[in-house]
């Protein structure tokens, strides 16, 4: 007896290193202690309502990663030909009507401008009058017979006067002709009347000099012949230096501007009395004798070089050269240009260069416009009727528009602006109003209007705009900003991001108010509205709430049964969502870029406010009806709740990108106490549909293994089940620790009581199927249930890690202190403990179950043990059990994991040594070969043992 007592405490020793149940189960799991390996659970589809209702949660936990995805598709706009919306024009802005007689009277100044043509034409001018008439009958709608009129009216008028306007800018590399190795120089300028030359030869050989002009005066007879005082003008002296700047301006008035001439002589200035000072009084001259008395007093002037006679050429070493311009050699729109200095004469040494601006233009103008309206009112009027006759034949993409105009358009544009003296700026302001005020009719691209900003900016002068036109360019920069704001308030419809062309036209326009309100004339001409990014933020506020509006007026939430309601307002959130996802990823860049404005954070603030206010209202519904006794919260009403938190939750994420400061006083940050009565209510839901769908993975669980796996489909679904359960809670991601708490502590116990419930219907599963069944697959099925509810106890023990009790440990310690600390470490472990002892007790069970089954077989074997004859050796009589044994032992180790075998082995093994010892119980008194053959048995069994549980080695 006390040698079977002492292989019983051996044995059990041994089986206990094999990790049953209770040996293995450690102190309750911290965050740096290990915990057992769950396999990742098996996707497996389940019909039915429980299943349903997993599809539709895990859709709504996708939602926020397509809503991502989709934005970056979005995003991603390839080159798009579709034209873009539409952009809705100033409803306040009526296009001025011209009448049929201001049509005329525009049409004679054009053709007045025609006729008057001067200056040689660029490349891109058109040449033929006819070409330009025909051109110019289509613009203004005008008849054969009515251009007829005019153009005689035109001819039987007077020509128009031109004057030269010349500025003398500079000079450079001039000869030295002081013995300081400077000079002193200055210009003497004026036209020399009919003094154009007839053919290139004859302009080749003329050479002219103010000087030699004396000789000629005095063969002359009439006075009429006599150059005119008025023709010349002189610059300053500019002393000891060869780069002189004088930037001088003159006006000369042209008697024949196809046949005078410009002239030009540089000189150095050496005199007391000198030919610059004898110029400024030439207003005294009159007359041939005057005349005469000039030239003498220049002759005076000029250094004798030691000599006292002015008519040698070598006392005329004081000149630095000289230019020669005929007028009909000048462009249409003139010369800015440097021109090199010419000799006098053969021997003249001269070097150097001058920079000259000239332009020819009319002093007067014989058309009825002209008379009583101002030249820049008259072009202003031409150039819109032209631009709207271009803009109105263009075929493709009219909407983006360069303002390009055909040549004939051009050059009546060119010479009417020439010959009127419009200043660079001037007609720069004239095609800005023109485009702009065109534009709010008939949109044109917004890179012309950018390039015309720019070019009034890079002209900008602010003496030369003044009175009518300073304020027309007010109004100008005022309309448009209007206009423009008015366009960031509707920017969803007129330029939304599934079109690249709005969204090119839309940082086009950006781009252009941002340059404008940094514009010096913008600043100048407007300067109340210093403060444009102000506007452009007002503007987006309104038009984002009006969007929102509009959100409400499609959706209706405020329509239907409360859940209807709750419905409504989800889709509504998701607009919104989709449209900050807009802002963050498009729009945002190009306001933060062109206007300096941060388009997001005004946006989020915006709806978040709108969405907050809403969602409140309707959740003090929800709550107000959960209150009530008699009311049950309806699964798709549960569903639509939780919907509608996720939807909050991805809202509120947005704010993530923003400053931490800029946070804290946000709509949402309390939303989740809206949620709370609720939230336990849908807790419950997920909890019923949990078990239904448990209760349908186990009656349709034929309980064979998988593969590659020991457990059946049911373990795979459970597992399932809790995590998606686990990713509901992880994705409600709930910010308040001590309802965090309650919530892990209710989600805690609804995995532990599924678990539970789990292991009861398999073993009942077992119970019901063991009729009829033979050993084996009994035994195996068996296996297969304890696997599965070891596969479920793994899960059970990644909660403390999955639903992050360090984190909620942690929350409940800083709000309430060690002690809040300790009560969710006792209450959460505890759980787990107790659901370690209820899996354990279904584990008996099924394993009480194998053992039952086995019992009257054992039984058989040990009586054939007792009650052979001592002739028999102890191998055969003991080999009938050992061989049962065996084979039942070969499909326990290969069905079973390896916690679950150890449990089994150790029942076998109490069940065994518990019948031997009632046989020998029964038998006392008998020989001593009778014990010895059941020492023998257990020896081999516990060897048995031993070998099973040790692992299998796979051959080499």
């Amino acid at each position: 007896m006390t040698t079977l007592l002492d292989l019983k405490s051996s044995v059990l020793r041994q089986v206990q290193r094999s990790q049953s149940l209770r040996s293995r189960r450690e102190p309750p799991p911290t965050a740096s202690s290990p915990l057992p390996h769950c396999p990742d659970p098996l996707p497996r589809r389940v019909s039915g309502e429980s299943g349903e209702f997993f599809q539709r949660m895990n859709a709504i936990l996708q939602k926020q990663e397509n809503m991502t995805r989709a934005a970056q598709a979005e995003c991603q706009r390839g080159a798009c030909t579709v034209p873009p919306p539409q952009e809705q024009m100033d409803q306040a802005f009526i296009p001025d009507r011209i009448s049929r007689t201001e049509l005329d009277l525009l049409y004679e100044e054009a053709v007045y401008t025609v006729v008057n043509r001067v200056g040689v034409p660029s490349a891109e001018h058109v040449k033929s009058d006819d070409e330009l008439f025909a051109y110019l009958l289509k613009v203004f709608d005008i008849g054969e017979e009515e251009h007829d009129i005019i153009l005689q009216k035109v001819q039987e008028s007077k020509r128009a006067s031109f004057s030269l306007r010349i500025s003398v800018l500079k000079a450079k590399n001039l000869m030295a002709k002081d013995a300081n190795g400077y000079s002193d120089p200055y210009c003497m300028l004026g036209i020399l009347v009919g003094q154009g030359p007839r053919d290139p030869e004859e302009k080749k050989e003329r050479k002219f000099s103010f000087r030699k002009r004396r000789e000629k005066l005095e063969k002359r007879s009439s006075t009429k012949e006599v150059l005119p005082a008025s023709c010349i003008q002189v610059t300053e002296v500019k002393p000891e230096t060869l780069n002189p700047v004088w930037d001088e301006h003159f006006v000369f008035e042209i008697d024949d501007v196809h046949n005078d001439l410009l002239h030009l002589d540089i000189w150095d200035h050496d005199d007391d009395v000198s030919v610059a000072e004898a110029c400024k009084k030439l207003n005294e001259v009159s007359g041939l004798r005057g005349m005469g008395r000039y030239f003498k007093q220049i002759a005076k002037s000029v250094r004798a070089n030691g000599s006292a006679s002015a008519s040698s050429e070598e006392n005329a070493d004081d000149f630095l050269g000289c230019i020669n311009i005929p007028l009909n050699e000048i462009p249409v729109g003139g010369y800015d240009t440097w021109f090199k200095l010419e000799p006098r004469s053969s021997t003249s040494k001269v070097q150097g260069e001058c920079h000259l601006i000239m332009k020819l233009f009319t002093n007067q103008r014989d058309t009825t416009l002209s008379k009583k309206d101002t030249n820049i009112s008259i072009h202003k009027k031409i150039f819109s009727q032209i631009v709207e006759y271009e803009h109105a034949n263009v075929k493709r993409e009219p909407y983006n528009w360069n303002g390009q105009v055909s040549p004939p358009a051009w050059t009546v544009l060119t010479h009417h602006a020439v010959q009127t003296d419009l200043s660079p700026l001037q007609q720069a302001i004239i095609r800005w109003q023109c485009y702009s005020s065109h534009h709010r009719n008939q949109r044109v691209c917004y890179s012309l209007l950018l390039r015309l900003l720019r070019t009034i900016d890079a002209e900008w002068d602010p003496p030369a705009v003044r009175g009518d036109l300073e304020r027309q360019l007010s109004d100008s920069f005022r309309l448009y900003t209007e206009h423009c704001l008015g366009l960031m308030k509707n920017m969803r419809q007129v330029f939304p991001c599934t079109s690249a062309a709005a969204i090119t036209r839309y940082e086009l326009m950006l781009r252009g108010v941002g340059y404008m309100q940094n514009m010096r004339a913008f600043k100048t001409v407007c300067p109340l509205r210093n403060e444009l990014h102000l506007d452009i933020t007002t503007a987006v506020k309104k038009g984002t709430a009006e969007w929102y509006e509009s959100l409400v007026v499609r959706y209706k939430p405020e329509d239907g049964s409360l859940e209807d309601q709750l419905k409504k307002l989800v889709q509504v959130i998701d607009a919104v969502c989709a449209d900050l996802h807009r802002a963050q990823n498009i729009y945002n860049a190009l306001f933060n870029s062109a206007v300096k404005v941060d388009y997001f954070s005004i946006s989020l603030r915006q709806l978040e406010k709108l969405v907050a206010d809403d969602v409140n209202v309707a959740m003090e519904r929800v709550s107000g009806t959960l209150e009530q006794e008699s009311f049950r919260l309806t699964q798709t009403m549960g569903e639509t709740i939780f919907e509608l938190f996720m939807s909050l939750k991805i809202l509120k994420g947005f704010r993530d990108v923003l400053p931490l400061k800029d946070t804290k006083m946000l709509a949402l940050t309390g939303y989740h106490n809206w949620f709370k009565s609720s939230i336990h209510k849908w807790l419950q839901i997920v909890h019923d549909r949990s078990c239904d769908r448990i209760l349908q993975a186990v009656e349709t669980d034929k309980l064979n293994a998988l593969q590659s796996a020991k457990h059946s489909s049911s373990a795979v679904e459970v597992t399932a089940c809790f995590s998606q359960v686990r990713e509901i809670w992880l994705q409600l991601a709930w910010p308040d620790s001590a309802g965090a708490f309650i919530f892990v502590t209710r989600l805690t116990d609804n995995f532990c009581s599924e678990a539970v419930c789990y292991s009861e219907m398999i073993t009942r599963k077992i119970e019901r199927n063991q009729q009829g069944q033979d050993h084996k697959s009994f035994t195996v099925q068996l296996c297969i249930a304890l696997n599965n509810m070891e596969h479920v106890r793994i899960f059970l023990g990644h909660l403390p890690r999955d639903l992050d009790w360090q984190g909620v440990e942690q929350a409940m310690e800083e709000s309430c202190g060690l002690e809040g600390k300790e009560q969710v470490y006792k209450a959460l472990n505890g759980q787990l403990f107790n659901v370690d002892l209820d899996l354990q007790r279904e584990v008996k069970r099924l394993i009480t179950h194998l053992t039952d089954k086995m019992m009257p077989e054992l039984r058989r074997y040990i009586q054939h043990i007792s009650l052979s004859p001592d002739s028999i050796n102890n191998e055969d009589a003991v080999c009938p059990l050992m061989k049962y044994l065996q084979d039942t032992m070969a499909i326990l180790t290969e069905r079973l994991v390896k916690e679950n075998l150890a449990r089994v082995l150790q029942s076998m093994w109490e069940l065994l040594l518990r019948m031997i010892l009632d046989a020998v119980s029964e038998n006392r008194g008998v020989q001593v070969e009778f014990y010895n053959r059941f020492q023998y048995t257990v020896e081999l069994f516990m060897k048995s043992l031993g070998r099973s549980s040790e692992p299998k080695r796979k051959p080499l």
